[in-house]
């Protein structure tokens, strides 16, 4: 017999749905204030095999120009998410709930074998508790990534009167570098995350949506 057992508590369900529209909008901001200046490619020397982003997609959408857009929606909205990932830090320090976040010595190895599994080798999986060993390490890896995101963030924001970070993190033109592939990181983030929620099927989503889901009781 299947009973309602709770999944995700309620405070983790709020900071998740507040995080994940801002940091979207936050990320689409970020980027039409790269489209004003966009110097970043993959090549070598002066072969570009792939440039961030070819004029055509310029043309087409006309995002090029949309400089103060960009700035004004990106550092109203840094304060919403720099608030929520401080109040998210807080609460899981607090709660205790980073015990079952935090990576342990273990994580890294099974988080291997976890990949494997998903990616359809017939590796049997390690003991999943709430969150399994791949989950530790990408959840802890976000909340991370975001910490240097604003920390790089204000570096190129105020160079000058935060002289001390923009040095700290190799000068103006290292913390954009910085700033620009943690997006890019946080876009893959994205992709991975969404398809495993496609994968892992509905009963997941609405957990995190309800916070319970049906498991077979226990006799």
């Amino acid at each position: 017999m299947k009973v309602l057992a709770e999944k995700h508590k309620l405070a983790t369900r709020w900071f998740h749905w507040i995080n994940f529209p801002i940091l979207m909008a936050m990320i689409f901001s970020g980027l039409l204030i790269y489209w004003a200046y966009d110097p970043y490619r993959i090549g070598l020397g002066q072969v570009t095999l792939f440039h961030f982003f070819p004029s055509g997609f310029y043309a087409m959408t006309g995002v090029g120009q949309k400089l103060a857009i960009g700035m004004a929606l990106h550092f109203a909205l840094a304060w919403i998410f720099a608030l929520n990932g401080l109040a998210y830090v807080i609460y899981t320090a607090v709660s205790g709930e980073w015990r079952e976040l935090v990576p342990e010595k273990k994580s890294f190895g099974e988080a291997l074998r976890v990949a494997l599994h998903d990616a359809g080798f017939k590796i049997p999986l390690p003991p999943q508790g709430r969150y399994n060993a791949a989950q530790r390490i990408t959840y802890s890896g976000i909340v991370v990534m975001g910490g240097l995101s604003l920390l790089s963030g204000l570096a190129i924001y105020k160079p000058v009167q935060l002289g001390w970070l923009t040095a700290l993190l190799g000068g103006y033109e290292w913390a954009r570098w910085e700033h620009f592939w943690l997006t890019m990181s946080y876009v893959g983030f994205f992709l991975i995350h969404i398809a495993q929620v496609i994968r892992a099927g509905w009963a997941n989503f609405r957990s995190m949506v309800a916070g319970y889901d049906l498991i077979e009781e226990s006799k």
